[in-house]
């Protein structure tokens, strides 16, 4: 699988979340056909680049895009909210190396020198709550909730001990958590993506649902921000307060509605 033809002079840069905002894994289809029929015509229209910035994996996000059925490739992956690869002639997904390598240092040695707070941390979620902590190569330290409501009380107590540890923080969805450096999330690698590319945050699109997109909802890096119709209350709150578009239609279709009400508005 390719991607669509090359953008040599690209002037608009377009990143999604992908489970949520742009798919429903269950959905039939779990993205609609009309958004890559739309992704090809802006491809010509607008000049657009376009890619999925998500918190799996990039195997997960591979696995996600074929049970999805794409057509193509998106032109970037943004992996577990900070990893950056674009895929070669063959469809091969490569490291942004000089962003991934120091993206992968700084977390090392951050999670090196919070050790000591890390048990604690781990100590005080298995004795105080059902959560499970978990710990897998790649990903030093995350905890997954019983419920929704049991996560809000787990970030109330995190927000009340991490300002000792100001480059420690967290990335939410729903009922899951990573630990990660606060320099790196979906905000600054979009960001990164926009400089490597020389496209300004006036010039760029996002839209998301949970709360691991706040960073990229945020007007330094996206001029033009949406969310759909089944966002959480903190994402609607946001694109609220910026003046961007809340969707009424869930996931892709909500999307898909963005997309056209706010590149009709560029024209």
């Amino acid at each position: 699988m390719k991607t669509l033809p090359r953008q040599e002079t690209a002037a608009w840069l377009l990143a999604f979340d992908f489970d949520g905002t742009l798919a429903i894994p269950d959905g039939q289809p779990p993205v609609p056909d009309e958004f890559f029929n739309l992704m090809s015509g802006m491809r010509e229209s607008h000049r657009t680049i376009w890619g999925i910035n998500t918190g799996r994996s990039l195997m997960q996000t591979m696995q996600g895009i074929s049970e999805a059925r794409f057509p193509f490739l998106p032109d970037f992956v943004i992996a577990r909210e900070r990893e950056i690869y674009t895929p070669n002639d063959f469809g091969r997904w490569l490291p942004v190396t000089d962003w991934n390598k120091r993206c992968d240092k700084d977390h090392k040695k951050l999670f090196r020198k919070h050790r000591r707070l890390m048990k604690r941390m781990r100590k005080w979620v298995e004795q105080e709550t059902a959560a499970v902590w978990g710990e897998q190569e790649g990903e030093p330290a995350g905890i997954v909730s019983s419920t929704s409501e049991e996560m809000d009380f787990i970030t109330q107590w995190l927000n009340q001990h991490l300002p000792d540890a100001p480059l420690l923080g967290y990335q939410r969805n729903g009922i899951y958590m990573r630990f990660s450096h606060t320099q790196y999330h979906k905000g600054s690698a979009l960001a990164e993506v926009g400089k490597l590319t020389g496209i300004s945050p006036q010039n760029t699109f996002a839209i998301g649902d949970s709360h691991n997109d706040l960073d990229m909802l945020d007007l330094s890096v996206a001029a033009n921000l949406a969310c759909p119709e089944n966002a959480c209350v903190e994402v609607k709150q946001r694109i609220s307060e910026v003046g961007g578009y809340i969707a009424r239609g869930a996931a892709g279709q909500g999307t898909i509605e963005a997309l056209h009400a706010i590149f009709s508005r560029s024209q």
